[in-house]
């Protein structure tokens, strides 16, 4: 167990959500801390494995934030100098739109062991749950990642050059973006695209919405559905169980699973 003489900070990234989507050396770090800190979207029956740990909500939600960033990082350190080992939990895998590497940086700037460990991104395995393959022979050769929204709340610019190519494209804190990023698409005249947005993946409430660039924002106005999203954009999005059926058949007036 690590003590005050020795402080440590490791940076989890603990998945998309299911408990058992952690790595096992995330999993082993969350029994030694002394101190975890964690984020919204991380799982709170992970911090069970932490009982004798100090828990410390960092998160940030629709606007609201427990704390800035900059008091994050402090916070960070602080907890290591006082009392050891810091686990820093964060959804997904910390380096992917996760402000990781900002607190990495930090840590290293008061001298503090840090140690990097990585988590399953939202970006490829909540498709991979939903059955949408981000690659597929003779169909996608590459995907692109993005986020939706800026540091400001404005519109990712890269968006628009995304439309351009015939990769997947996986867009992340996206759903508010959903009408502009429809029409980015329909203005390259790129109508008829697949869509899939995939609200809480992992979980036991995973929903899927599908349809196409034309179709999406109908599609997902008919169903009752609420949490965070991957929308994913492309061809592949079609090789989904029963996409087709979904998406096209005339007999169904709903396309959620």
């Amino acid at each position: 167990m690590s003590t005050k003489e020795n402080p440590q900070i490791s940076l989890v990234g603990a998945g998309p959500g299911d408990v058992e989507l952690i790595s096992v050396k995330g999993l082993n770090r969350l029994k030694k801390a002394n101190v975890v800190l964690y984020d919204a979207l991380v799982n709170e029956e992970l911090l069970t494995y932490a009982p004798t740990a100090r828990k410390i909500f960092v998160g940030k939600r629709k606007g609201f934030k427990a704390y800035e960033q900059e008091q994050i990082n402090q916070l960070m350190v602080d907890s290591a100098n006082e009392f050891g080992h810091v686990v820093r939990l964060k959804g997904g895998d910390s380096f992917v739109f996760g402000r990781g590497m900002e607190e990495i940086l930090f840590a290293r700037q008061h001298r503090i062991p840090t140690e990097v460990i990585p988590g399953i991104s939202s970006s490829i395995s909540v498709p991979a749950l939903a059955e949408i393959p981000v690659t597929h022979r003779g169909i996608s050769n590459s995907f692109l990642v993005l986020s939706a929204t800026l540091a400001d709340g404005s519109l990712n610019p890269e968006l628009k050059k995304a439309t351009e190519l015939n990769a997947t494209v996986i867009i992340l804190m996206g759903i508010t973006q959903l009408p502009k990023i429809v029409e980015l698409y329909q203005t390259a005249n790129k109508g008829q695209i697949p869509v899939s947005l995939v609200y809480n993946g992992s979980l036991e409430t995973q929903q899927e919405v599908f349809g196409t660039i034309d179709t999406i924002i109908e599609q997902n106005e008919q169903v009752s559905v609420s949490g965070p999203g991957v929308i994913v954009i492309g061809e592949v999005v079609s090789l989904a169980g029963n996409y087709h059926e979904k998406v096209f058949s005339e007999s169904s007036s709903c396309c959620i699973s």
